[in-house]
């Protein structure tokens, strides 16, 4: 028997390899798997979208600082507000080998909607750097 050209592309016998029930499968689970795809990006950006926009009621900054000596660092403190509101801002210094050798606590008054302030902040060791840990509005 010699094969012929139609012979060569004949199709196997049916339901012998699976066949289009199984290719419909796969299809199917290539959706599902979009979707679910899909689905946990969407909470991704909305989650992330929240944390990003999430309104904070103080917002400082430390634009500027000046070793002064080897037991004080001057910083310039500034801070935006909603108006009425109080809290605290943590302010530290850290020595050449990045040991902390001094912190302040810094009162926000309730009054305006920004605040700003030359702050000392006193150290054990020459401080090399005035870091500004955060603010936090008073309960």
């Amino acid at each position: 028997m010699t094969a012929t050209g139609t012979e060569s592309t004949a199709r196997p016998p049916a339901g012998r390899y699976g066949g289009r029930s199984d290719q419909e499968a796969d299809r199917r689970l290539k959706v599902v798997g979009v979707v679910l795809g899909v689905v946990v990006l969407g909470l991704i950006a909305w989650f992330g979208g929240a944390y990003l926009l999430r309104e904070t009621k103080l917002n400082g900054t430390l634009p500027t600082f000046q070793v002064v000596s080897d037991t004080e660092v001057q910083a310039q403190l500034s801070v935006t507000k909603d108006s009425g509101t109080a809290g605290t801002c943590t302010i530290r210094s850290e020595a050449a080998d990045h040991s902390v050798v001094g912190q302040l606590d810094v009162q926000v008054p309730k009054a305006g909607s920004s605040f700003s302030e030359v702050v000392t902040i006193r150290t054990t060791a020459r401080g090399t750097t005035a870091e500004l840990l955060g603010c936090t509005a008073a309960k």
